[in-house]
């Protein structure tokens, strides 16, 4: 996999580590007891793996033995790498007592780690939202958060260099700008990228869909957008705090946060003012402010197919510069 690229020659491939990979993806835990569950197969299949027989019974203690096991046997400390560690909570999302008991059994599960140090070699937690460290990772206060640290702020997209030269042989006849309007913008802090699942999928296709938008219609944004009566010309005009950025929860669910931590909003510009810094946040592109709105508009308006004819008679319309009949 490294052949030719700087790592080969630079890194010690003769040392390898022990790896504990826990993903959350792959089930939907609807109770803390499939939680458990689920993690007691994950930490019981790994110990099999390496040959290993984990005899404590509840998940948090079988953590902390698998971690010890495996470093007295490879005589090097152990890696752990967490794939969508909020999921389960996020799968919750509407039903605050049942996500709040999800959330409090990842953090028991999570705080293990913080007094793994001298057996632990690295970490590393992925997932789609930011909870605050308070109400998830009280117990594992040493994070490094890279979610917008610049030096990593092109790692979850293409950069305008990489998508010309990596994919050079297939966009011939592509209309570039077009393509920037409607896959680019996302920012970390660092120069905007493009969402790869739509470059991909459009790569393929050669046709301007909303790829990434339809693969996940975000009901419960939409619906917190309406309780929380959000005019929806202000979702291109949020200003956040840094702080208030992470201080996402299950008992403390706002808009904002939500909305940039999901990538349905980017931001567009930092501003420094006497208490730290504040993000202008706003639509990335084409594809998700065209989708979001239209799915905003259907929830509003529960009106179906009517909705679809509306919009484009009124498309129409303006096309024709028809005032009176716009009206």
């Amino acid at each position: 996999m490294f052949t030719g690229l700087f790592l080969e020659k630079n890194w010690d491939w003769g040392k390898k580590y022990p790896v504990i990979h826990i993903d959350l993806a792959e089930s939907v835990m609807k109770s803390p007891g499939r939680l458990d569950q689920r993690l007691h197969r994950i930490l019981a299949m790994r110990a099999e793996q390496a040959g290993l027989t984990l005899t404590c019974s509840h998940v948090d203690d079988c953590f902390e033995e698998l971690i010890h096991k495996l470093h007295a046997q490879e005589k090097h400390r152990v890696v752990v790498l967490v794939d969508e560690y909020d999921k389960p909570i996020l799968d919750n999302i509407t039903d605050t007592k049942t996500a709040m008991a999800l959330r409090d059994g990842l953090r028991n599960f999570y705080s293990v780690l913080k007094a793994q140090g001298a057996h632990l070699r690295f970490v590393l937690l992925t997932g789609v939202s930011k909870f605050s460290k308070v109400s998830l990772f009280s117990g594992l206060n040493n994070l490094n958060d890279i979610s917008l640290d610049k030096r990593y702020g092109t790692l979850c997209g293409y950069t305008q260099e990489e998508l010309k030269a990596v994919f050079h042989q297939y966009l011939s006849g592509v209309d570039l700008n077009s393509l920037k309007a409607w896959y680019n913008g996302y920012c970390f802090l660092s120069e905007a990228v493009y969402n790869p699942f739509d470059i991909l999928l459009y790569l393929d296709r050669k046709q301007f869909k909303p790829y990434w938008f339809e693969s996940g219609t975000p009901t419960f944004l939409v619906h917190l957008i309406r309780e929380k009566g959000v005019p929806a010309a202000f979702l291109e005009k949020i200003k956040i705090t840094d702080t208030f950025m992470g201080s996402f929860d299950v008992d403390c669910i706002e808009p904002s946060p939500l909305l940039f931590q999901t990538g349905y909003l980017t931001i567009k510009e930092t501003i420094p003012y006497p208490g730290g810094i504040y993000y202008k946040l706003g639509f990335p592109n084409h594809e998700v402010k065209y989708a979001f709105n239209d799915a905003l508009l259907a929830d509003l308006t529960r009106a179906g197919q009517e909705k679809d004819q509306t919009k484009l008679n009124m498309l129409d319309l303006l096309t024709l510069n028809d005032l009176d009949g716009l009206k």
